[in-house]
């Protein structure tokens, strides 16, 4: 790598900056960068870098830019410091919206709290459930956040945090993520409201519900229903929790405007049929 193709446009903070590269834009990280160099110099032979991000997309590198105007640059650097945390804990390539997308929600929690605005995360325990990789690594990004900025930070933004970070593992996918999570949780409180009962969100037969439900909507999705054997006596020995399955069906079909098969629908049955008895 020849190092001194890279030339410095802004310092974030001591181990970040941000480089042009062949007219590309370079997010740079190496210990002590920030003090070492100046804007307009390049990067010298003897500077360890030890991680490079790209933003190759041009409008991903226009939003980035438009970001870094209206947000402080030590938060900026922060977050890229936490994104370079992030590759490293997953060891794959990360899509590089997250580092728009990651750093925009942590400036604006970061300046809710400081009001002391805090937002509730709906969907926390369907995301620990469905990405238990991802929940782990960003309670290491929210201890990061605490260290650095001195502000308490609530449980919610780590749900909230691990859905960015699946996000990019997952080509930006944001919309998809966080649809499948409201989907699991506004079936479970159809649950409720049916049967009048109360599902307790941290139980082993609620997670197992929230897994069967991811798996159910990507195979709908690739339309690859699975064949349900009992599916004639799931509607007769479980005939209520099969009426509500065909309603949490119509959840999903309304969400994602796919067709949900009566094969699946019985397996959403005998998992509301397992809620509904621990309740």
């Amino acid at each position: 790598m020849d190092t001194e193709e890279y030339r410095i446009t802004k310092i974030l903070n001591n181990n970040v900056v941000l480089a042009l590269q062949h007219g590309k834009e370079k997010i740079i990280f190496s210990r002590g960068i920030g003090f070492k160099g100046h804007v307009g110099s390049t990067i010298g032979n003897d500077m360890t870098i030890e991680k490079i991000f790209s933003l190759d997309d041009k409008e991903n590198s226009n939003r980035f830019n438009e970001l870094i105007e209206r947000v402080d640059g030590s938060i900026v650097g922060l977050c890229e410091e936490v994104i370079y945390m992030i590759d490293k804990e997953l060891g794959e390539e990360l899509d590089e919206k997250i580092h728009i997308a990651l750093t925009d929600h942590i400036a604006f929690t970061l300046m809710r709290l400081k009001e002391n605005n805090e937002i509730t995360n709906p969907f926390l325990i369907e995301t620990q459930t469905l990405y238990k990789k991802e929940f782990e690594v960003a309670k290491k990004v929210i201890s990061v956040l605490e260290k650095r900025t001195g502000i308490d930070i609530p449980d919610g933004e780590v749900g909230f945090i691990a859905l960015h970070i699946h996000s990019a593992r997952n080509k930006g996918k944001l919309s998809n993520t966080i649809k499948c999570a409201f989907i699991t949780s506004s079936i479970a409180e159809l649950i409720e409201d049916e049967f009048r009962i109360h599902i307790d969100r941290d139980s082993l037969d609620y997670a197992r519900f929230i897994i069967h439900v991811q798996f159910a909507i990507k195979r709908l999705m690739s339309n690859s229903p699975i064949k349900n054997g009992l599916l004639d006596t799931i509607r007769k020995q479980c005939s209520e929790s099969y009426k509500v399955a065909v309603k949490a069906a119509g959840l999903i079909e309304n969400e994602l405007g796919i067709k949900v098969v009566p094969d699946e629908i019985g397996y959403i049955a005998i998992h509301i049929e397992k809620l509904r008895s621990a309740s």
